[in-house]
This record gives C-alpha cells, sequence and structure tokens, in this order.
C-alpha cells in the first residue's frame, strides 16, 4: 500500500502551502541522490517525497487526493518528457535554490508576478486582546489601476507578449565548461522577466497597472491574543503589476498593559489588598473581574501572600473554547500610623497574646499625660 504523502512530508492533513514547501526542501536536502553515495533506498525515498510534494502543492490534485488517495491524485505514471514521475529536476532545483536552471522552457508563459506582502502592527486594549473584537488597520498598499483596468496600457490595452523571451520571461544562454556545454537562464532584460511588455503605458500608473494608496481594512482579532501574535489576510497585500495576484498582509498585534491585571498564558493575575483586621476575622469582599464582579469571600486568618482562584474568569484559550483562570493574591496591609486608642488596643493584645513589643516612643502628649498620674 503507498505511502501516505502527509506522512511522507512529515505534516499534517491541514498543513499549509508554506509547510508543505519547508517540509520538502528539508527532505530533498537529506534525501537527495547526490548525498547517498548511491543508495538505492534513499534514492527511492527521494522519489517518493518529490511525488507527494508534487501532488501537495497543487490545489486541486491535493484535493482529489484527498478524497480518492493515490488513485485520485494525478501524480501517477511518468510525465511526458519526465522520466521520474515527479515534477522534473527543475522542482528538485527550485527546492535547493529557489528557482530552476531551465526556467522558461515548457513552463509557458511566464504572467504577472505576485504582489508584495504587507506588514502592519495593530495597537489593542487589554480587554480587545483578552475578549477579541474587529479592529481597524490603515495600510499604504498597491491597488488595481481604475483608469487602465490594472493592464497598465494606455486605454486599457492589453500587454503584448515579449518577442525576445516569448513570454516565458526568461532568456537562455549556452556557456561552454570543462564537463561540457550548460545551459543557464535568466530574467529577460527587455520585459524584466514578466514575459510581456507594454508599447503605450498608461499614464495614471506608468505602465504598472496599479497604484499606490491608502486603504483601511477592518481585521476579526480572535480571543486571546497577545502581544508578539501575528495574523495573516489572504489577498490584502499589494496587487501584483498589471493584474498579478494579490500579496497577503499580515497583521502584528501589539497589547497595552493593564493597570490591575497582568497576564501569565491564558491565566489572569491580580491582587487584593486586605487590612490585617480584615485577614485575621475574615470577611466577603466584592472584587472587580474583566467579566463583572464577583463576590470573595476571606477566611479567618488569612496570611498575605495567599492566593484564591476563580476558575473560567481568564483568557479564552487559542482555538478551543475553554478559559484559563483569574488568580488574585491577598496582600496584607501593615498601617505605618496609629492613634493612640488603635495603639492601645494593639498593645492589650499583644499581652493577652504574651507577645512581647516594643515600647511606644515618648512623645510631648505622653510625658505631659504622665506628669498628672
Amino acid at each position: 500500500m503507498p505511502a501516505d504523502y502527509y506522512e511522507l512530508l512529515g505534516v499534517s492533513r491541514n498543513a499549509t502551502q508554506d509547510e508543505i514547501k519547508r517540509a520538502y526542501r528539508r527532505l530533498a536536502r537529506e534525501l537527495h541522490p547526490d548525498t547517498g553515495h548511491g543508495d538505492p533506498e534513499q534514492e527511492t525515498r527521494f522519489k517518493e517525497v518529490a511525488r507527494a510534494y508534487e501532488v501537495l502543492r497543487d490545489p486541486d490534485k491535493r484535493r482529489r487526493y484527498d478524497m480518492f488517495g493515490p488513485e485520485g491524485d494525478g501524480a501517477n505514471g511518468a510525465a511526458a518528457g519526465d522520466p521520474f514521475g515527479f515534477g522534473g529536476i527543475g522542482d528538485v532545483f527550485e527546492a535547493f535554490f529557489g528557482g530552476s536552471p531551465f526556467a522558461g522552457r515548457g513552463r509557458g508563459p511566464a504572467g504577472p508576478p505576485r504582489g508584495s506582502d504587507l506588514e502592519v502592527v495593530a495597537e489593542l486594549d487589554f480587554e480587545q486582546a483578552v475578549f477579541g473584537c474587529q479592529h481597524g488597520v490603515v495600510v499604504r498598499t498597491a491597488v488595481e489601476c481604475s483608469t487602465c483596468g490594472a493592464t497598465g496600457g494606455a486605454n486599457g490595452a492589453a500587454p503584448a507578449m515579449c518577442q525576445e523571451c516569448h513570454g516565458t520571461g526568461q532568456v537562455q544562454r549556452v556557456r561552454q565548461s570543462l564537463i561540457g556545454q550548460m545551459v543557464m537562464s535568466s530574467p529577460c532584460p527587455r520585459c524584466g522577466g514578466s514575459g510581456q511588455v507594454i508599447a503605450d503605458p498608461c499614464r495614471d500608473c506608468r505602465g504598472e497597472g496599479r497604484r499606490v494608496e491608502e486603504r483601511t481594512y477592518t481585521v476579526d482579532i480572535p480571543p486571546g491574543v497577545d502581544t508578539g501574535s501575528t495574523l495573516r489576510l489572504s489577498g490584502r497585500g499589494a496587487v501584483g503589476p498589471r493584474g498579478g495576484p494579490t500579496g497577503d498582509l499580515y497583521v502584528h498585534l501589539r497589547v497595552s498593559p493593564h493597570d490591575r491585571f497582568a497576564r501569565d498564558g491564558a491565566n489572569l493575575l491580580a491582587e487584593l489588598s486586605l487590612p490585617y483586621t480584615q485577614a485575621v476575622l475574615g470577611v466577603s469582599v466584592p472584587f472587580d473581574t474583566l467579566d463583572g464582579t464577583e463576590q470573595l469571600d476571606i477566611p479567618r486568618g488569612t496570611a498575605s501572600g495567599t492566593v484564591f482562584r476563580l476558575r473560567g474568569k481568564g483568557v479564552p484559550h487559542l482555538e478551543r473554547r475553554s478559559r484559563g483562570d483569574l488568580l488574585v493574591t491577598v496582600v496584607v496591609e501593615v498601617p505605618t500610623e496609629l492613634s493612640e486608642d488603635e495603639e492601645e488596643i494593639l498593645r492589650r493584645l499583644a499581652e493577652v497574646r504574651g507577645e512581647p513589643v516594643a515600647e511606644p516612643p515618648v512623645g510631648l502628649f505622653t510625658k505631659f499625660r504622665s506628669a498628672f498620674k
């Protein structure tokens, strides 16, 4: 039974295209025949990994594979001119160096390039990060030129195929080396690698088919994010030249600190200051959480540093429905100034408990009262 393509690449069935590509590049470097010294088992696995990548990187082939297995993956059997049956050595070269030495050979027109990915920082309040929200971000980005309809040509004229590279975007040169002739490919100098030329460019966009404008997007912030979280908005980046694919927008989140709460993962941390009388005798006090007011029962004899846990009052877990807890640490307040009555009561208490304490400071009022005893 053929091995599972996802297992071959070491990725999950819901892996993104970027994850699949990274996994393939890593395995291609490890299993390349040049590193195996003729090991037939390694060469076989190399071909299997390449076949798996050829299927999973194509959305249509991947969908058929997910539905019907290897019988429906569209990769069985070698393609014409491809004795290995897994996309050709050009794809292996791409895994190593990001491009193919045979680019432009039998791959059809290059087409307009993809637009750039964009990045923006979104400032969130603490509560917005905890509970989620809709947040607007403003970016300067390339948008389609409305004058030419993104064609780049005056009056909407379509670009013509570059005659120098015949629409491939690449030109090839043959060089003689010690081991024979080598075919080298490079971007076409006339069309810049796009495979298209514009005879009469649009005056508004100068043939780019796009203009830079300021756009506002509404981002759905999920509950539980924190500083350092990044959201990707597919297709919200810059538009490619002359109708090329749109890049993505990456929103980096930065959360403002709260004046009462701090985060420890999905838990919230807070402090509750209590007078020593309430800590000793016990009390029931209202405590304001992010969800509202909760009644907190403090038992008799609670020491400073005691932690009370309010379950489910913390931060929502990302991709889960549960929430963390709110941990409230008691801080017992010790007064630094006492009235005469308060000091007298405390000294009586110390005497009853048999606890020695320091003598009171002798002040003017004490001397005056002692003189009339």
